[in-house]
């Protein structure tokens, strides 16, 4: 678990990291070496849980030998399954890493928000309702690495 303090917003208390695949940790479907690396190091603090509708069909492939749990969902009800997947975690224990609008509900239910642009894109409603929002996932995964970035960005 990953504790982090954060003046005037509590003590954040994080169990579960749920990254959506493509447009946040894939970009083409294919996850730059360097998150992988990331992700790994994050797996030994918390659960790591990928979710995706495999808009490439790269995910297996991708995530193998990264430590963390892949969960498919339906591709035409993307949003609404990432949503249910979540509600069986923890939600106050949860972070939730996303850009598109299919990840909208994950980033407004789980204890926080991180929406990624990244090289596709963010979409407005994703980024409504996340309580951050990063150039990349690189600065997501930073944030818990090197918890003072967090804490600085959402102290009051």
């Amino acid at each position: 678990m990953i504790r982090i303090n954060i003046p005037g917003w509590g003590d954040l208390d994080i169990e579960n990291i749920v990254f959506d695949f493509n447009g946040t940790i894939a970009t083409d479907g294919k996850i730059p070496i360097e998150v992988k690396e990331k992700i790994k190091l994050l797996s030994n603090e918390a659960k790591v849980f990928v979710l995706t509708a495999d808009t490439q069909e790269t995910a297996q492939e991708e995530v193998k030998e990264m430590n963390i749990n892949l969960i498919t969902v339906e591709y035409d009800s993307s949003g609404k399954g990432k949503f249910e997947f979540i509600k069986n975690l923890n939600l106050e224990n949860t972070v939730a890493i996303g850009n598109g609008n299919n990840d909208l509900l994950i980033l407004k239910e789980a204890a926080l928000g991180i929406a990624v642009i990244g090289d596709e894109g963010l979409s407005a409603s994703a980024m409504k309702n996340a309580d951050i929002i990063v150039k990349n996932v690189s600065e997501a995964i930073d944030l818990f690495l090197k918890p003072k970035r967090l804490i600085a960005t959402l102290r009051e």
